[in-house]
């Protein structure tokens, strides 16, 4: 049974595992940048993911692949300067972990020590059990990140569900437990059947947070960029839109322009 919801100050990894036991569910957003991080901070979101989707919706690249260590440092301690009372994860990208332990290591640390955040995720499961090892070894906080994982695009093909076979679906049980066994503190999963992250939150202690990947988990992420509808392009079957940005601010923008052609901005009461 739920019990009453705790008012914390500061959310840490042991307030998530607390929530987790609680029964409270946890909310995660992304935020690339100060003004951003500070409106998700002041609202009450749990935690704040410094995405490497920064590379799409601030950058915009087709993939996650090409956004840079340096600049993922450069994004995180924006939000950071920001943030009063959210736990900030900083995604590590793409070829700063994968090939060498101890490249992870140095690439967490850099995070850790440049942008002041407060953990790092990592994709993948099996494969990169030696360079979570060596970051936790460190102690860095680190969320892990199965199912879909974006840095993987080109070796999958596709941006379609994951899991849907047995196989599949076994192996991302077994790397969720291995994730929980070594240390880590959480795991994201992305666009999974809601069934299947429904039974890895069952039989995992540390909090699941789902991303397409139904109700069953304990807390939600989305892009931020998507739910408050800035993206207008992006229709996936589990966004759901908050606002629809795109076009309030498409208008604003408009007439912002208009008023200037036609001299009624600025008017007499906005100039001095």
């Amino acid at each position: 049974m739920s019990v009453a919801k705790k008012d914390y100050k500061r959310i840490t990894t042991k307030s998530l595992i607390e929530m987790k036991s609680n029964g409270e569910k946890i909310s995660m957003l992304t935020a690339y940048d100060y003004t951003m991080a500070k409106i998700v901070d002041t609202a009450g979101v749990d935690v704040i993911l410094v995405g490497d989707s920064a590379s799409n919706v601030m950058a915009g690249h087709e993939t996650t692949l090409p956004i840079t260590l340096d600049q993922m440092i450069y994004h995180a301690s924006s939000v950071v300067r920001a943030v009063e009372r959210a736990l900030v994860v900083v995604d590590l990208p793409f070829g700063s972990y994968q090939s060498d332990p101890k490249e992870a290591l140095r690439s967490s640390i850099r995070i850790m020590k440049e942008s002041g955040g407060h953990a790092v995720k990592l994709e993948g499961g099996k494969e990169i059990k030696e360079s979570i090892k060596k970051i936790l070894n460190a102690g860095i906080p680190v969320m892990g990140h199965l199912g879909l994982t974006p840095q993987s695009i080109y070796k999958f093909g596709t941006y379609s569900v994951r899991a849907k076979e047995d196989a599949e679906a076994e192996k991302l049980i077994e790397d969720a437990k291995m994730l929980e066994r070594i240390g880590c503190f959480g795991v994201v999963l992305e666009k999974i059947p809601a069934d299947l992250a429904k039974k890895v939150a069952e039989s995992i202690s540390i909090p699941v947070i789902g991303i397409g990947a139904g109700g069953g988990v304990d807390g939600q992420v989305l892009v931020i960029h998507d739910m408050l509808g800035m993206n207008n392009e992006f229709s996936p079957r589990f966004l759901r839109r908050y606002l629809n940005l795109y076009e309030e601010m498409t208008t604003a923008i408009g007439q912002y322009a208009a008023d200037v052609k036609s001299s009624d901005f600025p008017n007499s009461n906005e100039q001095y």
